[in-house]
């Protein structure tokens, strides 16, 4: 009896493995979609307990020459609805007039323009992305990257024809840990014979997550930079600290005092981008009393502000996905996520890799090509820090620190980085946030486009 039941689970998790759907319309967009979009699931684990959700959008370039690019949202846990409809996808919310009725328009500055982004929501728990046991919600750094490469290689599978195409695993935030793990493994892979061999080029890393005390760290250093925080402050607690303001030794009284009167200057900053104003906000978790009618993730509780937050736009993507018009058009499968949350904070995950610094270390003999950029006004994971990492890998300096531009006007900065066949560009997106294509897109895909064409920035 047991066996029976195993087998109707297997095969009914087979066929949902091969489920996928192209979307020609969506509610809240006039008209059909001027692009290819793909939506499905792929089975992960021996039984495919874990079904991942992803968007997939093919070039509106040359899909069958166009650069393949895996795309990671950081959290863990937003989904890929994030690069999808507010950093790199060829979608955006019009939070003005969406007020009523969620309406969606098109973003001139989308990466889709020139390349195929498959947008996955990972790990399981985020999106539309479920388990079918309690057990099989837990994740890792570890298993994310494991679990993400088995996804890419079965994804493959079902599209053979991109299988040739160059390339790049690709994320943002927090999964600029998991990229260089999945590039590793590809790469392990590729040499031992993995089927299907993967045309793996390199990757992109936008305003990642390295090495989380390090990057913390430079927080300190970046609110002075960024006026935050006076001289004197900064020297004094430069002397008392040592250079650590993250993990202090609570008998240093000198060093303690320092940074209470530094968190007291930084306490009312938005770090996401230091310019902007901070919102009072709720995150909402999972549970039979969530209602997205009062409490979103995001959703601002000061209803009388009277400056604008960016936070606000987001709450269109919450009624929109939960939707269940919106989820029939997309072919989420019924009763798996009643209420979606764009970043769900509340998953089970394990972050067992403290830095991913020594994988990008070895990752420098595989002649990998990597672009890297931070927006100059994120202090949540600050171009000092990164900036910092990066010079560590004593790599050879190509080209020096300089402006790039965009419209005649300064962009930000870039460097270039080289060994033997191994290739680094970093870049600054000035006023940018975290991340930076979501408050710099025309800016950001200007640097995407003339990086893959091998442009100096």
């Amino acid at each position: 009896m047991c066996f029976v039941i195993r087998t109707i689970v297997v095969v009914l998790l087979f066929n949902y493995a091969a489920s996928k759907s192209i979307i020609k319309n969506v509610p809240g967009f006039s008209g059909n979609l001027p692009f290819t979009l793909e939506t499905g699931y792929l089975g992960i684990g021996d039984l495919e307990e874990v079904q991942y959700f992803y968007y997939f959008v093919e070039s509106e370039r040359n899909p069958d020459e166009d650069p393949l690019l895996l795309w990671l949202t950081g959290g863990p846990g937003c989904s890929g609805i994030t690069g999808l409809a507010y950093e790199i996808g060829p979608l955006k919310f019009n939070y003005a007039k969406s007020k009523v009725n969620p309406t969606l328009e098109l973003n001139p500055y989308s990466w889709t323009k020139i390349a195929n982004i498959i947008f996955l929501d990972a790990p399981v728990g985020t999106g539309f992305s479920y388990a079918t046991t309690w057990q099989n919600y837990f994740s890792s750094d570890t298993i994310q990257a494991s679990s993400n490469y088995e996804f890419l290689t079965k994804w493959l599978h079902d599209h053979p024809k991109f299988q040739t195409n160059s390339l790049y695993i690709s994320g943002d935030s927090y999964f600029g840990k998991i990229v260089p793990m999945l590039v590793q493994k590809i790469d392990r892979e590729n040499k031992i014979g993995g089927n299907p061999h993967m045309n793996l080029q390199g990757f992109v890393l936008g305003n990642p997550v390295t090495d989380e005390p390090r990057d913390i760290n430079s927080r300190f250093e970046f609110a002075y930079l960024k006026g935050l925080i006076p001289h004197e402050l900064y020297e004094s607690a430069l002397k008392n600290c040592n250079g650590n303001y993250t993990y202090v030794d609570p008998s240093n009284s000198a060093c303690t005092k320092d940074l209470l009167i530094y968190e007291e200057c930084i306490k009312d900053i938005f770090i996401a981008q230091i310019l902007e104003p901070t919102c009072n906000t709720l995150t909402p978790r999972r549970s039979q009393t969530w209602n997205l009618d009062f409490l979103t993730e995001e959703y601002p509780l000061d209803s009388h502000a009277t400056h604008w937050c960016r936070s606000y736009t987001y709450i269109p993507s919450y009624k929109w996905l939960s939707d269940k018009n919106v989820q029939s058009a997309l072919q989420i499968r019924e009763g798996t996520v009643e209420n979606w949350i764009r970043c769900n904070y509340s998953i089970w995950y394990e972050k067992n890799l403290p830095s991913s610094f020594e994988i990008h270390q070895k990752l420098i003999e595989k002649g990998y090509q990597v672009l890297i950029y931070s927006g100059d006004h994120d202090m949540l994971i600050p171009y000092v820090g990164t900036l910092s990492w990066i010079k560590s890998l004593n790599l050879t300096i190509e080209y020096d620190w300089a402006p790039w531009f965009v419209d005649g006007q300064v962009a930000g900065y870039w460097m270039k980085y080289e060994y033997k066949k191994y290739s680094l560009t970093y870049a600054t997106i000035k006023g940018g946030g975290h991340t930076a294509p979501e408050y710099k897109p025309k800016e950001c895909f200007a640097m995407i486009d003339r990086w893959f064409a091998l442009y100096p920035l």
